[in-house]
This record gives structure tokens, sequence and C-alpha cells, in this order.
């Protein structure tokens, strides 16, 4: 398929799939019905609308993440977590809930990214000056690693079972209860981290030669390295310390997309964070309807689709599959 094609197909996609956001719930409401002043309008311009525009920027920087990982490491199983940002930011918002601050989101934010900037530091400090993918897929083991044992200790000494209970849940990842104030959070950092990955495209069709390759080819590994950490660090911490762990987007997109966007890597960035917002809302859109008064939490029903996908691309691999 012609990119253009692909990528007028995936926005409108994006476009059908932002509409049903705004109109799915336990009760259903139609857009074009709605006047100003009513309580549907209410619903819709608090808490849908923010809520919608959350999954679209958050599933466009994951999808987008995931597609540049799995071109920067040429491994087809990578995503943020190999970086180790997920897990950190997830650690930094964590520490801001142990600490009492659930009400005030944009304090949780903060701690979230802030985690998320300390991973990048100590990613580029455990990376040396070696810009090897191996290097840096270790580093970030490392780095999950501790951050979810940091993780696991702050939920065990839990000042009392409310704050147990709200960190538990928060982890589970969902974009329910979010509003405007969480999106001007996310948004710029999403946008810049967006910006910092779409200049990788080149160096990351030259990677694909081999590192040797890309060097005699005129690309910066080094600045390459930085520009990875930096768009990852801000985009998925960003997006981490609001949602809470939400995976597996960055892994499937790319794959289900690479099919029709062709083998270059910088040619499969902007289609998955199309992508990525389509299977981010769409999920959304699906979670608010499960039975039962409360809603199935996002990062679950992420992992019940993940996981078999994952163990599928395992098999895949077992098998000599191309």
């Amino acid at each position: 398929m012609k990119r253009p094609a692909l990528l007028a197909l995936l926005a409108a996609g994006v476009g059908v799939a932002f509409l049903l956001s705004l109109m799915a719930g336990k009760a259903w409401i139609a857009p074009w019905g709605l006047i100003a002043g009513t309580p549907e309008a209410l619903v819709m311009a608090e808490l849908r609308l923010p809520r919608a525009l959350l999954g679209l920027l958050i599933g466009a920087m994951l999808g987008a993440s995931g597609a540049v990982l799995q071109g920067y490491l040429r491994n087809p199983l990578a995503d943020a977590s190999v970086l180790g940002v997920s897990a950190n930011a997830a650690l930094g918002a964590v520490l801001a809930l142990f600490l009492g601050l659930a009400g005030t989101p944009l304090l949780v934010a903060a701690f979230g990214m802030g985690g998320a900037m300390a991973a990048m530091a100590l990613l580029a400090l455990l990376a040396g000056r070696s810009a090897s993918a191996t290097g840096f897929v270790l580093a970030g083991v490392v780095l999950s690693s501790l951050a979810g044992a940091l993780t696991a200790l702050l939920i065990s000494l839990a000042p009392n079972p409310f704050a147990l209970e709200e960190i538990v849940t928060w982890l589970m990842g969902a974009l329910t209860d979010r509003g405007w104030p969480q999106v001007r959070t996310v948004a710029p950092f999403t946008a810049l981290g967006l910006g910092l990955l779409l200049l990788t495209g080149r160096a990351l069709d030259a990677l694909a030669l081999g590192e040797p390759a890309a060097r005699s080819l005129g690309v910066d590994l080094r600045a390459t390295r930085w520009l990875v950490i930096a768009g990852t660090g801000l985009g998925v911490g960003a997006a981490v310390s609001v949602t809470g762990v939400v995976g597996f987007v960055g892994l499937i997109v790319p794959h289900l997309l690479r099919p029709f966007a062709g083998e270059r890597p910088s040619a499969l960035i902007l289609p998955s964070a199309l992508g990525g917002a389509l299977l981010l809302l769409l999920a959304d859109s699906l979670v608010r309807l499960s039975p039962g008064a409360g809603e199935l939490k996002l990062g679950i029903a992420m992992a019940l689709l993940g996981a078999p996908f994952f163990l599928w691309l395992l098999w895949r691999g077992r098998e000599g599959t191309p």
C-alpha cells in the first residue's frame, strides 16, 4: 500500500475512533444532539473530550516509540520498557501517591516525569561511551529491574490500606477520571517527544544495514542515541505519569503495520503513531462497555490483548517464520 493512502486510512480510522470515544460509555451520548448547558454537554466537555484527547496523544506516543526502538535496537520485541522508562516513570508516580499527593495531579505527573528523566540520565551513564544496541538493552534491563524492586518496596511500606489500594489501582493503568489538567501536562511533552523521534528516521534506515555501515554513511550514532533517549523519556514518561502502566501498544502496532508501511524504519514511525492512537482509543471505548458498574482497567485490557500477541511473536521466531 502506498504511504499516502495508508496515512489517510489511519487518519480516518483515528477520527472515527475519536468520535466513538466521545459517544461510548455506560450511557451513550450522541454528539449531534447536544445542546449547550445540558448535562450531556457538560459530561462531553469535561470528561469524555479530555479523555479522548489523552487516548489519542498517549497512544500516538507509545506507538511511535515502539517503532523507533525496534528500528534502533534491530529487535522486533523492543518496547519502551526495554529502556526502563515506563518502569521508572511508574516508580516516580507511585512515590507521589505514597507521599499522599494524589489530590494534586500535576505533582504526580511531575514525579513521574522526574522518574523518567532520571532513568534517561542513568541509562546514558550505564551505556557509557558506546552507542551499541547491546549496551543500550542491558542498561535498560538493569534500570527496569531496579525500578520494579523499588516500586514493590513502596507498595509494601504503604502507610495505610487506602494508600495501598490507590497505588495498586493506579498501576493497573487507565484513563478514567482524567481531565484537562492531565491533557495540559501531557500534550507539550508528547508533542516534543514525537518530534524528536521523527528526527531519527534517516539514522534508523542506515542502522538497518548495521552500525559500521551507518557510520560510513555519516550517521552520528551518539546523537541518534540521545534523540531516542530524550524523545522516549519525555513522551513516554509524561504518558505513564498520567495513565499508569499501559503496555504492549508499542509492540503490537508496528508489527501490524509493517507489512503495509514497508521495512524501512523511517516509513513506520508516523503510521505507528496514528495506529497507536487508533488502538488506544478503541481499547478505551471498549473497556467502558464492560459489564458491571465499573470499568475494566485499560492496562489489564491491553495486557490481555498484548500477551498472546507477544507469545505469537516468540512462537513465530522459534519456528523461523520471517
